[in-house]
């Protein structure tokens, strides 16, 4: 279970950058962009979610060899490609301190999938979480 809580406070700890970032780049944005009518992009707008996936790439990479996390192949992808609907279904409902909250849920949860003995566990919890970000994005207004 170390293994579990070592990886939902990196999930969280990388959403919360990924939050930082994310508001750093649109208020970037909205500065460079405040006398332009059209559409305006800044290199930050480009740059910030690639620099951002390649961290999260490293990071979980390393954190999850050294709390024995793996294999490693198999848990960063989901880790990463699925973590944007968590994240986005938190930052709408509660800033991003909900949205570090869901990070690390859904890092705690693929960790667990990972494992032999709690494998239905963790498959299960990652199904509620992706579920559940489902219903809160797509929901009628």
């Amino acid at each position: 279970m170390s293994q579990a809580a070592g990886a939902a406070a990196t999930g969280a700890l990388l959403s919360f950058a990924a939050c930082r970032a994310l508001a750093l780049t649109q208020r970037h944005r909205e500065q460079t962009c405040a006398s332009t009518d059209g559409m305006c992009f800044t290199w930050w707008d480009l740059a910030t979610l690639p620099l951002i996936f390649a961290t999260a790439s490293v990071v979980l990479a390393v954190v999850y060899k050294a709390l024995g996390i793996g294999p490693r192949i198999v848990v960063v992808p989901p880790s990463l490609l699925l973590a944007p609907l968590p994240l986005a279904a938190g930052q709408s409902v509660g800033g991003w301190a909900a949205a570090a909250m869901a990070g690390g849920v859904w890092a705690c949860s693929v960790a667990l999938a990972a494992r032999d003995h709690h494998r239905v566990l963790g498959l299960t919890l990652a199904a509620a979480v992706l579920l559940t970000s489902v219903i809160v994005l797509y929901r009628p207004s």
